[in-house]
């Protein structure tokens, strides 16, 4: 399992954000990547440059942010 140290140890450079929407977001939307083996990175579509926040597949779920919503297997 992952853990805090390992999950910001990760690179992102690659990672493919996606929104939940699909669509343009006149608001801003969280997105999310998968990083790794349960490893998820979670970014702000109005704050692009900022480091985006990462977490595990249980504290996504604990969270009730669901990958599927995204597109995205668990």
């Amino acid at each position: 399992m992952q853990d805090g140290t390992t999950l910001y140890a990760l690179d992102i450079s690659g990672a493919s954000f996606v929104k939940p929407c699909g669509g343009p977001c006149t608001e801003g939307c969280v997105t999310l990547a998968r990083i790794g083996e349960d490893a998820w990175a979670l970014g702000d579509s109005k704050r692009p440059d900022a480091q985006p926040l990462r977490f595990t597949t249980q504290e996504l779920n604990a969270a009730g942010i669901d990958p599927a919503r995204f597109g995205l297997g668990a």
